[in-house]
């Protein structure tokens, strides 16, 4: 499908809200290997030297910058970190190890933003906020995952085209505009102002209370841009001006949010791609640079892929301590209570079939590729070690389920040679991977109907509680006086 303009969407804006077939790595994967391989060291020793800290801050230093954080933002991080490491506060511990990386994750905080700094409040209605950036940077994408984002939290935003300089921009935020159900003012015959102006007053009309200005990029920051920012700028009268940086352009992140900083009068930054093989260095550097908080951070294609930045949280998954929190919140979002309750119920019935399995596989695809979701827990990337999960086997098992048909999902005993070669066929896989499969939920169904009945579904693990109980042989009162010692009576 390709609109007026040469626009052609994507996938994700056709109506895929998230891009579940595309697997993303683990934001910042090569920092936090190199971070936790420096770290595993140091928990390991009983007492630390200033030479042992040393050593661990120069390993620190070549992570960082490999990871493309600033040079300036890197030595200021590492003073920080020495001058509290080396001091009393680590050699009075018990723990000298943890005290090094608790020092390093309260700095790393401290570099990322103390605390999750939402959107400014409206000074009057409706809210407006501008959305500024270079060229390719994701803009356009981000303004529409916003609106979706404030839409779901009972927000009533409006889109605006204000990026008449790129061919088919008009184009693209209306495509958008039309998946996530939001307006969208556009005029290709005016000028950004001019536009930006009517489309605050239409705003009143429609009874929107946000109105959300999607302006043109440059390749480079110059005069131009800059002075059609700062006439769109005192048209809106902006509650934010929120800077998009692609987290794929590396230290010169660091440059454009600058630049941006001294010609505007920037509120927040929008880190964009990070779900890419971005390093993640520039996020860690543009925060201490500009003196701007991050607010949004887009994670996926989809328009839901916009999640709010929680500084704490993504410093712990940097040092592979995970992210609990955040991973709850997504399983709460994605994951339908009543189903789920249905679902539990089936496995205790030992009733779990195919199409429940499938139901289940979808809502966990909906929550982010392995990857991401196994960041998410403490301890998962040194547990894995080289070993990268992929979103290949949710795949290929969720093509030979909908291969099947309802009734061998139902019964997947039905399923003889020949059918597992249809299956096979219609799927892209082999017999032994549609084997595989089936002798895998076999064993599933074996274990839950062990539950069910009460029994253990391995030799020799015993049933805690209730179920437990039902093992155990039942005690007459006859079987207790056999059992019971015989007491010879005195005469």
């Amino acid at each position: 499908m390709r609109s007026r303009g040469g626009y052609s969407p994507s996938r994700a804006e056709r109506g895929l809200i998230a891009a579940p077939g595309y697997p993303a790595p683990v934001v910042f994967e090569s920092l936090t290997s190199r971070l936790g391989a420096v770290f595993e060291r140091l928990r390991g020793r009983g007492r630390l030297s200033e030479a042992d800290v040393e050593a661990a801050l120069r390993e620190v230093r070549l992570a960082l910058l490999e990871a493309d954080v600033n040079v300036g933002v890197t030595r200021s991080f590492l003073e920080r970190v020495r001058a509290r490491a080396v001091g009393a506060e680590v050699a009075g511990s018990l723990t000298p190890g943890q005290q090094v990386v608790k020092i390093v994750h309260d700095e790393l905080v401290t570099t990322l933003g103390r605390e999750t700094a939402p959107l400014a409040p409206a000074r009057v209605l409706p809210q407006r906020i501008l959305m500024v950036g270079l060229q390719g940077s994701g803009k356009t994408t981000t303004a529409a995952k916003l609106a979706w984002r404030l839409k779901s939290a009972g927000k009533h935003p409006l889109l605006v085209a204000a990026d008449l300089q790129r061919p088919a921009a008009v184009d693209q935020l209306e495509a958008l505009g039309a998946r996530a159900g939001v307006p969208v003012h556009a005029d290709r015959a005016t000028t950004p102002p001019r536009l930006a102006k009517a489309a605050v007053k239409r705003a009143g009309e429609l009874g929107c209370d946000v109105v959300i200005v999607d302006t043109a990029g440059r390749l480079q920051i110059d005069e131009v841009l800059m002075a059609e920012l700062a006439a769109v700028r005192r048209a809106v009268e902006p509650d934010e001006v929120l800077l998009v940086v692609d987290a794929m352009t590396g230290q010169d992140a660091v440059n454009v949010a600058r630049g941006f900083l001294e010609r505007t009068d920037l509120t927040g930054l929008i880190f964009s791609k990070l779900d890419g093989d971005a390093r993640g260095g520039a996020a860690i550097s543009a925060r201490e640079v500009t003196g701007r908080p991050i607010k949004f951070v887009g994670v996926g294609e989809g328009l839901d892929g916009l999640e709010v930045f929680h500084p704490e949280r993504m410093a712990s998954r940097l040092l592979g301590m995970g992210d609990v929190l955040t991973l709850i919140e997504k399983a709460e979002a994605a994951w339908d209570r009543e189903q789920a309750e249905a679902a539990a119920e089936k496995m205790l019935r030992a009733a779990f079939t195919f199409e429940d399995f499938l139901d289940q596989l979808q809502q966990v695809r909906r929550m982010g590729s392995l990857g991401q979701l196994l960041g998410m827990l403490p301890g998962a990337a040194s547990a894995l070690g080289t070993a990268e999960p992929s979103d290949e086997a949710l795949s290929r098992a969720e093509a030979i389920i909908r291969s099947m048909t309802p009734s061998e999902r139902r019964a997947p005993k039905l399923i003889d040679g020949s059918r597992r070669r249809r299956i096979a066929a219609g799927s892209g896989t082999s017999p032994q991977q549609v084997n595989e499969l089936l002798r895998q939920f076999g064993e599933s169904q074996r274990m839950m109907k062990a539950f069910a009945e009460g029994r253990s579904p391995l030799p020799g693990l015993a049933l805690p509680g209730r179920r437990a109980q039902k093992m155990t042989p039942k005690v007459t009162p006859r079987v207790a006086s056999k059992a019971a010692p015989k007491v010879k009576k005195k005469r």
